[in-house]
This record gives C-alpha cells, sequence and structure tokens, in this order.
C-alpha cells in the first residue's frame, strides 16, 4: 500500500510538473496575473501562488505551484519545510540554493532543485547583484505540519 501511494504521488507531481513547465512556457508575461493568485512579499522575495489542490485520495496532501521573483543580491533565511516536498525549477537568472550539509549549487534556466522533508534549507538566494531569479517551486505537503520552520 505504501508503494501505491508513493507511486500515485509522484505521478500526480509529475504531470504537475510538466503542466507547470508548458504553462511557464506558453504564458505571456504582460498580461496581468490571474485573479486567483496570491502575491505576497517575503524576506524580498515575491511569490505568486498559481495552482493549489488538496489531493484527497493521497493522504490529503496538498500541491501547490508558486513562482518566486527574488531582488538581486537578496536571499532569505535558512529554514526548514517540516512536512513538505519540495521541488524547484530556475525560469531565469542565477539562483544559489544549499539543501543540509551538501555543496552550495549555483543554477541557471532550466535547472531543478529538491528538498526533501525536514531537510535545512540552509541557502536560499539571488546569485546575481544586477538581475532578478525567477523559479518555480512545486510542493506536495502534509497540511497538519507547519508549512516553513526558520532556524
Amino acid at each position: 500500500m505504501s508503494n501505491l501511494i508513493t507511486h500515485a504521488l509522484t505521478s500526480c507531481v509529475a504531470l504537475l510538473v510538466g503542466s507547470s513547465f508548458t504553462f511557464a512556457a506558453l504564458a505571456d508575461r504582460s498580461d496581468p496575473v490571474p485573479s486567483a493568485a496570491i502575491r505576497l512579499a517575503q524576506a524580498q522575495a515575491q511569490q505568486t501562488l498559481l495552482f493549489e489542490t488538496t489531493m484527497e485520495d493521497v493522504l490529503g496532501r496538498v500541491v501547490a505551484i508558486r513562482e518566486f521573483e527574488r531582488a538581486p543580491g537578496t536571499g532569505g533565511i535558512p529554514h526548514r519545510h517540516p512536512g513538505s516536498h519540495t521541488f524547484g525549477y530556475v525560469l531565469e537568472g542565477t539562483y544559489e540554493v544549499q539543501v543540509d550539509d551538501g555543496p552550495v549549487q549555483r543554477l541557471g534556466p532550466g535547472d531543478t532543485f529538491y528538498e526533501r522533508p525536514g531537510s535545512l534549507h540552509a541557502v536560499s538566494r539571488n546569485g546575481s547583484q544586477t538581475e532578478i531569479v525567477r523559479y518555480l517551486v512545486f510542493t506536495v505537503s502534509d497540511p497538519t505540519l507547519p508549512a516553513t520552520v526558520p532556524e
């Protein structure tokens, strides 16, 4: 049963990731943000919720897709996502990320990253002092656990 749930969850994430990449590639950036999107300012990063749904057949997990835009030279504080599988995809610019004790990765357009639930997101910053960075974040979360916990 555990393998079935894992495979179903993985299939759903793959479907959402593929659909989101298509959406990002086809989206006209001059259009206004859809009315269903939520804009949040957090640590000099702007995020837009692009999609969210509760997966009732997969232990009530919540799937969300967000677009982040971070100003040049800015970064977030170290934090954890206790109940979330977090997948990232860089759209433009340079994003620097470090998960747990791994190396700091310098990612560009088309590059991806993954954080397992509870891992330390030690570095999350724009790798440029002059250009913005835009990236998509896909999460599959347990809604009974905190979304983010600062270190």
